[in-house]
């Protein structure tokens, strides 16, 4: 048994759909999580500053002596995870590949959408994990750069949000039969993308397919935290405002949590 917690990491509030599914399916596991709205949105950053920043979220995670850290953001995944899982002796996660194998899994007719940030979508890195897998799939990708701020600034039920989404994903429309949502802001927007995209679509959550993959880690190198620890303890950190973010995570965790500013 291991009660060191589980790091997540991302550029904002987004990571926190990844964190809700990771307290449903393995309640026992503490968590420390850092979001860093100060600079989000990462996806129109060039690759390097957003490497720059990956490392330092990183860093701050170490300090919190993890046993694990999740890459609970798709940009960064696509510019860092490789070269941090190589650097750290400690298992190292992101959200693309599961998200990719789920798609194949859901996809009827070999029509896959992927929806992400500017930079993920210009590493293609989800086109060529799932053409890697099933070469048959086809995939268009669509960047999609101003979802993040309208879920970081919390208008997520605003008709300004409705707008912004149709407008974005009208390209897509009746072109696929599985979207994923290649960001782990968009579970947030679900059902306005849902309701654009229509019902016979399925809509794949990188971040909660992640879940299941940080399960079979934790099993395989044996360091489950013990259900019977005397308390689970959940740790969260922003580098902009934690009244927004305790606003936001308050109400997608079902929960009041506590909030701490950081400076990285």
């Amino acid at each position: 048994m291991d009660n060191r917690p589980i790091g997540f990491l991302d550029s904002g509030v987004g990571g926190l759909t990844v964190v809700r599914e990771l307290m449903r399916q393995l309640p026992y596991e503490n968590i420390v999580y850092v979001g860093d709205s100060a600079r989000a949105p990462y996806g129109p950053r060039p690759a390097e500053q957003i490497r720059e920043y990956t490392w330092e979220l990183v860093n701050f995670l170490v300090t919190k002596n993890v046993k694990m850290i999740v890459f609970a953001c798709n940009t960064a995944t696509a510019v860092a995870w490789e070269e941090v899982k190589e650097a750290l002796d400690i298992p190292v996660l992101g959200v693309i590949l599961p998200g990719s194998s789920a798609a194949i899994k859901s996809t009827t007719k070999g029509h896959v959408g992927v929806i992400g940030t500017p930079m993920t979508v210009t590493s293609d890195i989800y086109r060529q994990k799932i053409q890697l897998l099933a070469p048959a799939v086809e995939v268009i990708s669509l960047a999609c750069p101003k979802f993040v701020p309208i879920v970081e600034s919390n208008e997520i039920q605003s008709s300004v949000a409705k707008k912004v989404v149709y407008e974005t994903l009208a390209p897509l429309v009746g072109k696929v039969d599985t979207l994923v949502l290649g960001c782990t802001h968009y579970p947030l927007l679900r059902p306005i993308i849902q309701n654009v995209m229509g019902p016979s679509v399925k809509l794949i959550d990188s971040g909660a397919e992640c879940v299941r993959d940080i399960s079979v880690l934790l099993n395989y190198f044996e360091i489950n935290s013990s259900r019977y620890q005397e308390k689970v303890r959940h740790y969260f950190y922003t580098t902009a405002s934690p009244e927004i973010f305790q606003e936001i995570a308050s109400v997608w965790l079902k929960q009041k949590i506590n909030v701490e500013h950081v400076t990285l």
